[in-house]
């Protein structure tokens, strides 16, 4: 109804002043959520839901290897994981982070820049994870696969190695894209691994069941369970300066923009 708090789920078109959404791809926002925590609420923690319980299938006295722990899909997985009785999260991230990652309740922090997270993993647990949350594809898909256990779930979403730089590289791009296709079925069989891939902008007609799970959700942030993390808030006008602050990976926790904060805040301090 007009008046209600809403957040609301859309494949593009949401960096501006007024929006227009089919209503079913809307979703109230509880009391006690404000606009920003709403804001960084559908996509990320759907999408680590989704990963983490319909794919990965998440139980008790598991492990789950996160790659980019920090970011906003990463800190929305490992809230989620620490509603499951004893599980233990391995999630990469620089060493900056790191202290923040343990205060979130990532046991093993593993700093990608400096470490093989491989082998890391591998001294700790030698048999590997149950599941591996790949948003990086090419040949870290491949190192996923090859950590799993047996049963156990790599599920991809997202490339972000094919993000090369600020030009474009033809060909470290399609090396990636090469990379990220050299497992076939018959190793899914020998190995008996599960290799998924998920991607929630191809899911905006599943009305019933993305509904499901922000229901499941909200019953968590009710609880006190789940909360979004907020990096940073950026104006509109410094779109440009946000998006730095995420490819340079400077953020833990999500990044938003707001139409008017600068304005607001200007008011202020003029009257």
């Amino acid at each position: 109804q007009i008046g209600d708090r809403v957040m609301v789920l859309a494949r593009s078109g949401l960096w501006q002043e007024v929006v227009n959404v089919p209503a079913n791809q809307t979703w109230p926002i509880p009391e006690g959520m404000s606009f920003q925590e709403a804001a960084a609420f559908p996509v990320n923690y759907i999408t680590a839901y989704m990963i983490l319980f319909d794919f990965g299938n998440l139980r008790p006295n598991q492990s789950v290897l996160v790659h980019m722990a920090a970011g906003g899909v990463g800190t929305a997985a490992v809230q989620l994981c620490k509603t499951v009785e004893n599980v233990t999260v391995f999630g990469t991230a620089s060493a900056s982070k790191h202290d923040a990652l343990r205060e979130s309740g990532v046991a093993h922090p593993i700093d990608y820049r400096t470490m093989d997270y491989v082998e890391e993993v591998r001294k700790i647990s030698p048999r590997g994870v149950d599941i591996v949350m790949d948003p990086l594809g090419g040949s870290d898909t491949s190192k996923g696969f090859h950590l799993l256990k047996p049963m156990g779930k790599l599920i991809t979403y997202g490339v972000t190695n094919l993000i090369t730089g600020q030009k474009k590289n033809l060909m470290a791009m399609a090396k990636t894209w090469w990379n990220q296709f050299n497992i076939n079925a018959l190793q899914l069989l020998h190995h008996n691994k599960a290799m998924c891939g998920y991607d929630l902008g191809n899911m905006e007609e599943e009305y019933e069941l993305l509904g499901g799970v922000i229901t499941e959700l909200m019953n968590l942030y009710n609880q006190g369970k789940i909360k979004p993390k907020i990096d940073s808030v950026w104006p509109f006008e410094k779109v440009a300066d946000a998006m730095r602050h995420m490819q340079e990976k400077k953020n833990v926790g999500k990044v938003l923009l707001v139409p008017e904060v600068l304005k607001e805040e200007s008011k202020k301090e003029e009257n």
